[in-house]
């Protein structure tokens, strides 16, 4: 694969809160969770489990977890992402936020459409709707649908401002 074909799809994705009114096949959803286990994670440990959501009655509580969430409430299916808090206790946080970025990359690809909805100061209200035990921290939940809307680029800031050479404060000089 050529650079620009592989680099593609990680420049054009973007939030996408707004969903057709149409399913998402389970078998999509499998195949983008079967891309997600492929992430990488501390020790190889895999701390994550994942929760397809398709129920409208609990993407609609979801939803009202906090005013973020909204999109939960109009997409056809969610994702939870839980994450094992005693198997990957120091990196469970970042092990599952890398899985949940393979599953908006590889619902991208698909052609589905995504957001990240912040699930960490509501734990125990997912935890309780989705009936996920204490170990398991649910680290996102990701809204998934066809697209209905085409959000254009948000301006991103420039590498010199972020970029420091070999230690913090030295600026990027090209």
């Amino acid at each position: 694969m050529d650079t620009e074909t592989c680099l593609k799809p990680l420049l054009e994705r973007r939030s996408i809160r707004h969903y057709e009114e149409r399913e998402v096949p389970m078998e999509l959803l499998l195949k983008i969770l079967d891309i997600a286990r492929w992430a990488p994670s501390s020790r190889n440990l895999q701390p994550w489990e994942f929760v397809v959501i398709r129920n409208r009655d609990t993407l609609n509580k979801l939803s009202k977890i906090h005013a973020g969430a909204a999109p939960l409430s109009r997409a056809p299916a969610a994702i939870a992402v839980l994450c094992d808090s005693e198997k990957a206790p120091l990196t469970h946080y970042v092990d599952c936020a890398n899985a949940a970025m393979y599953i908006m990359l590889a619902a991208h690809c698909l052609g589905l459409g995504t957001v990240w909805i912040n699930s960490l100061r509501n734990i125990d209200m997912v935890r309780e709707i989705l009936r996920a035990p204490r170990d398991m921290v649910p680290i996102a939940l990701i809204a998934i649908g066809y697209p209905a809307e085409k959000p254009s680029a948000k301006e991103r800031k420039p590498l010199e401002d972020i970029v420091h050479v070999e230690k913090y404060g030295a600026a990027l000089r090209r």
